[in-house]
């Protein structure tokens, strides 16, 4: 048996050699006479080319990396910055998210208070579900904060989740015509994309819940900066160098589970040549890998100057062992830009507002926010 096993072997390799020459003749044609071999495959354009039907860099897996695709860039041009916050100015609180539990809610806005005056709806501690409100309840209280010009600075009650759920529903570009400054961060990330996808630049910092628990004096006078003085220069220094390198750039991002749903959603447009700014809580290493992972794979990371790290809060290795300042070491080094991590922002205690929008520089352990371009003298 064998022997004529072994003996039958040329007239084998003869039969496999004439059955793929004819399937490449057949494909190449665009013809479908093979059927019973292809399937019912139906196609305008071949399946299989004579030259590439065994190609040894496909089946030994070797096949090229296809390119990144190339999303929508933004023009290197400044974000416009809204009239800086007076004292006495109205700012309107509102929960286009997760309910803000009302203890944390009265707190800040006392703190608020002794500020500004405070315009809110009365039914910003609307609870359904998850969310603070329906996403009706919640978008027209958005919508009527963006478009009331008496307004000059929008603050976000509580992160969470719900904000997505009504960016569509937004008035953008009559924004983008009187724009004001948007403070918060977490799920407040998909607010700032959209301001920046505007033009107009936001506030990252402590929304009015983690001023109601307390936020040190540190985050509350970086807040008040913010919003009150938005171009007066930041320095965060003493950080960790993961990739070292120079670059500068317009400074946007977030939450990185935010940047990853926006890209998701076809909304991320991040400026030609930005330095982003990402933390994340409560994510799994592995997580934070696919998350990094997939905005490079789309391509968004591959006009990135530089990327500045936060805190990622609750992110501690799992039964693994694998931390997650490794996973971002590992999938940032092939950008080739300079990464720095441990900045003051995030949902950790020491989350200090800075400004989405402003000039970043980053120098080896330093990073350093600067604004060459003037504010608004008025937001209407």
């Amino acid at each position: 048996m064998a022997g004529a096993w072994r003996a039958e072997a040329p007239r084998r390799a003869r039969a496999m050699r004439e059955l793929f020459a004819r399937g490449a003749r057949d494909a190449s044609d665009g013809n479908e006479r093979s059927g019973d071999f292809w399937g019912t495959v139906r196609t305008s354009r071949p399946l299989w080319t004579a030259r590439a039907g065994c190609s040894t860099n496909v089946m030994l897996g070797r096949a090229r990396r296809a390119a990144p695709p190339s999303p929508p860039v933004m023009p290197p041009r400044p974000l416009l910055f809204p009239r800086p916050v007076a004292l006495g100015d109205v700012i309107a609180i509102v929960a286009p998210s997760s309910p803000i539990p009302e203890g944390e809610l009265w707190r800040g806005l006392a703190w608020l208070r002794m500020r500004y005056r405070l315009r809110l709806s009365p039914s910003i501690l609307s609870r359904a579900g998850y969310l603070a409100g329906d996403d009706a309840r919640r978008s027209s209280e958005l919508a009527s904060a963006l478009l009331d010009d008496e307004i000059k600075a929008i603050v976000v009650a509580r992160g969470g989740y719900g904000a997505l759920r009504i960016l569509a529903d937004l008035p953008w570009a009559q924004f983008a015509r009187r724009p004001k400054w948007i403070v918060g961060f977490s799920d407040v990330t998909a607010l700032h994309a959209m301001a920046w996808r505007a033009g107009v630049a936001s506030i990252h910092g402590p929304n009015v819940s983690t001023l109601g628990r307390g936020a040190p004096p540190s985050a509350r006078l970086a807040w008040l900066t913010s919003v009150e003085r938005p171009a007066a220069a930041v320095v965060w220094e003493g950080l960790q160098v993961v990739h070292r390198g120079e670059a500068s750039g317009v400074l946007v991002g977030g939450n990185l589970a935010l940047l990853h749903a926006m890209a998701t959603a076809g909304l991320l447009t991040l400026p030609d040549g930005a330095v982003l700014a990402m933390e994340d809580v409560s994510e799994a290493p592995y997580r934070v890998d696919r998350m990094i992972t997939s905005l490079i794979l789309g391509g968004h990371l591959s006009r990135v100057a530089a990327i500045v790290t936060g805190t990622f809060e609750g992110c501690g290795p799992r039964a693994d062992g694998r931390r997650v300042d490794e996973v971002i070491a590992e999938q940032t080094r092939a950008l080739g830009i300079p990464v720095v991590a441990g900045a003051p922002f995030g949902h950790g205690v020491n989350n200090n507002a800075f400004v989405l929008g402003a000039r970043a520089t980053v120098s080896g352990a330093a990073v350093r926010l600067t604004s060459s371009e003037p504010v608004l003298g008025d937001a209407g």
